[in-house]
């Protein structure tokens, strides 16, 4: 007899998927996304803590945010600041194994380099970490080298004196399926195939490597989307002129694209997005064949977004716009949620998974959380107090640097310590053109999202910006919070 009272999990993770190519009538194509939207609730306003693979995994894991959880950039880098979790640090996994549940494992981890899968309660399937070796390391410092000297840019190259180049997006020499991600999602599927007739329930992580780039990709994926029938993104003129200084170093390194280029470039991305759409859908087959799409909850989200283009840049990580922070959010059960085929457009954020997991399987609770359970949601309810807004801390990636941001539905605030303040306003200026902090009309909005910011940061225990006088850098400091509370 299968278990009818507690669901199945699955958990399908692309890494670097925006948020946008998901919605209604993005041109890119997710048939298999659209389908299990069906019987589920997409939510269209979803954020990691962090755009970085580490961090956002680690909050995906724990429910806490990076000043909690310690995960602060790339624990595979010789750059980390910490490269495991603190210690004591709880993971949903460990608890649904102690309550029962089945654990397997199939992808990339990223959340430590001193532990694996297996260490949280996970079975691990198929394990790929990107990180280098000191014999790597110096074989790749050897060949930056070799391209030190001039040479011509090949098209979708970025051609960078001393760095070598880089390829950004190409088509691939191997097939479909001789893609590790495919070997990944294969694995997972052997083993959804084993447990047809499991009494016991079971938690399955599958997290591709996929969309992140470089964007090179089998023939038929790179073919897929014509690029002179895309459009430059909305916000790609952007100068950066009011901007911190980093934005704009940024977008200087992706400037020798030309504008086909970015066509290009935009085309083999929603390819990528596509292939990864396609391995989803031979998930999706395997749980139907072996009958357990009913009582399975399918979850698919990404850690962090991706720029393609967006104000010049690619990739993710220090800057802050939406297209490298918003992530998919598709929860899908046709026993769990009612009223299916509905969007929820409230802020939620990857800690929140972990909590709606612990109550969806009934596992003993987390010791600490900065996360909701979503459940209320499902049933189509919206929880008393929701929040009216998110935040997001950078501590840097492979480069130092520290910024955080409040996002409302109107208003975006990036406070950076070491360059001027953003503030968008984004009924007006969704696209995050023009940052109005300096504006003296906006001085008293300012002020507000200061205070938002600092109220974030006394509950995410994230006062690490409040140190020594020549870096208090901010128009307003914490104790604004303070001083609003007396009234």
């Amino acid at each position: 007899m299968k278990n009818e009272t507690r669901p199945n999990i699955l958990i399908f993770m692309p890494d670097q998927m925006q948020a946008q190519i998901t919605f209604p009538g993005h041109p890119c194509k997710t048939p298999n996304m659209d389908k299990i939207k069906e019987a589920g609730v997409s939510f269209h306003s979803a954020y990691p803590p962090m755009a970085h693979c580490c961090p956002a995994r680690a909050s995906f894991m724990t429910s806490l945010y990076p000043s909690q959880h310690g995960v602060y950039n790339n624990v595979s880098n010789d750059q980390a600041i910490h490269n495991q979790l603190t210690p004591g640090i709880e993971t949903f996994s460990e608890k649904l194994a102690e309550g029962g549940y089945q654990m397997y494992y199939a992808g990339k981890w990223h959340v430590s380099a001193t532990e694996t899968p297996q260490s949280r309660g996970w079975t691990e399937l198929y394990l790929k970490e990107q990180e280098l070796d000191n014999g790597s390391r110096r074989k790749a410092y050897r060949e930056m080298i070799c391209e030190s000297g001039q040479r011509s840019r090949k098209r979708g190259e970025i051609l960078r004196p001393g760095w070598g180049g880089y390829t950004l997006y190409g088509t691939s020499d191997q097939s479909y399926s001789e893609l590790d991600d495919y070997e990944c999602v294969h694995q997972a599927i052997s083993q959804l195939d084993r447990l047809q007739d499991s009494v016991d329930p079971w938690c399955m992580y599958i997290g591709p490597n996929g969309p992140h780039d470089p964007f090179i990709i089998p023939e038929k994926y790179a073919t897929m989307y014509n690029p002179d029938q895309i459009d430059l993104p909305p916000n790609y003129e952007d100068d950066m002129e009011d901007k911190p200084r980093i934005y704009q170093r940024m977008r200087k390194v992706f400037s020798q694209l030309g504008e086909e280029e970015v066509k290009e470039s935009i085309a083999h991305y929603w390819g990528y997005c596509t292939l990864v759409d396609d391995l989803f859908g031979e998930v999706l087959d395997a749980l139907a064949r072996n009958n357990q799409m009913d009582n399975t909850l399918i979850i698919v989200v990404s850690d962090h977004g991706e720029h393609a283009g967006a104000h010049g840049l690619y990739c993710k990580g220090i800057s802050m716009f939406d297209e490298g922070y918003r992530v998919p959010l598709i929860m899908s059960s046709p026993k769990l949620v009612q009223s299916p085929g509905r969007a929820v457009e409230q802020f939620v954020t990857l800690m929140d998974i972990a909590p709606t997991l612990i109550e969806l399987t009934g596992a003993e609770p987390l010791g600490k959380t900065s996360g909701r359970s979503l459940v209320p949601f499902l049933s189509s309810e919206t929880p008393d107090n929701w929040r009216d807004s998110i935040y997001a801390q950078c501590n840097g990636t492979e480069l130092y640097y520290t910024s955080r941001m409040v996002k409302t539905k109107n208003y975006k605030f990036v406070y950076n310590p070491t360059d001027f303040d953003e503030l968008y306003d984004l009924e007006s200026d969704p696209y995050e053109m023009h940052n109005i902090a300096d504006r003296p009309e906006s001085e008293a909005l300012l002020k507000e999202m200061y205070g938002k910011m600092w109220e974030h940061a006394f509950e995410s225990e994230d006062m690490n910006m409040v140190k020594y006088i020549p870096v208090t850098t901010g128009e307003y400091g914490p104790a604004i919070v303070n001083a609003k509370r007396r009234g």
